[in-house]
């Protein structure tokens, strides 16, 4: 799909709404986590890192949005019952979920499939598409008690068009891709939630830096230059879009 990088939102576009960022310390998750508060969203920090949770917390609230919330996890470690205690602790905090942004995500290596460590390829599996597919799942009662949900999956270009070398990435993202369709099927005729994935394309973040070492990372838009399209999938201008695989920035020429 075509992205929204023209989207204009208001400035209380997200007000009211409570949204989870994953992995939201640093990179995408951190300008996204930032946007939404700015328009108006209380927003759950969830990340493996407290200090980095804690640093992008103080912007928030220096930057006079919603007081938020920090939720440490590791998927990496995560087991059903941190899921299930996250569901627990987060429906007597709020009472229900309007949004959650699936952001964390492993590189793990490009490298050859045969040279591939079985070790790293279950890591990347955990974090990229196990934790978040059971997180997904232990979340959904509260996600339904909003009047207007929506969930983002993460994409990546090498999970649309499989790409030598990315293996254990590729993979995960392919099956995020899949998962989308089919929670978004069973949930199509539910009108008040909707799930989608999105794929940033190339940005300049520490895993896109750790994949291109050689680029020049000035030729790349920042995180916060692509929140047009985050902003719009998790906003009600969205409503009734489910199913779908949009991108947050035009494809490089």
């Amino acid at each position: 799909m075509s992205c929204k990088i023209d989207f204009q939102p208001s400035a209380d576009l997200l007000k009211e709404r409570i949204v989870l960022v994953t992995g939201a310390g640093d990179g995408i998750g951190r300008a996204a986590a930032l946007s939404y508060a700015l328009h108006g969203a209380t927003v759950i920090l969830l990340g493996r890192t407290i200090s980095k949770l804690e640093k992008v917390y103080d912007e928030i609230e220096e930057a006079g949005g919603p007081q938020p919330a920090i939720f440490p996890l590791n998927f990496e470690g995560a087991t059903l019952k941190d899921f299930h205690d996250m569901a627990e602790t987060l429906h007597k905090e709020f009472g229900r979920l309007d949004g959650i942004l699936h952001n964390a995500g492993l590189l793990g290596r490009i490298t050859p499939f045969e040279q591939y460590n079985p070790e790293l390829w279950g890591q990347v599996m955990q974090v990229n598409i196990n934790g978040p597919i059971w997180m997904t799942q232990a979340l959904l009662p509260l996600l339904q008690a909003s009047e207007d949900a929506s969930v983002i999956f993460t994409s990546s270009g090498v999970g649309r068009k499989g790409r030598a070398f990315w293996g254990a990435y590729s993979v995960s993202k392919f099956a995020t891709e899949g998962f989308m369709e089919v929670l978004a099927d069973e949930v199509g005729s539910q009108d008040n939630l909707r799930v989608n994935t999105l794929n940033p394309g190339a940005t300049r973040t520490q895993m896109r830096r750790s994949a291109y070492p050689g680029e020049d990372a000035a030729t790349l838009r920042t995180p916060e230059e692509i929140m047009p399209t985050y902003l719009w999938l998790m906003g009600p201008d969205s409503r009734g879009i489910n199913g779908q695989k949009w991108d947050a920035q035009p494809p490089r020429g």
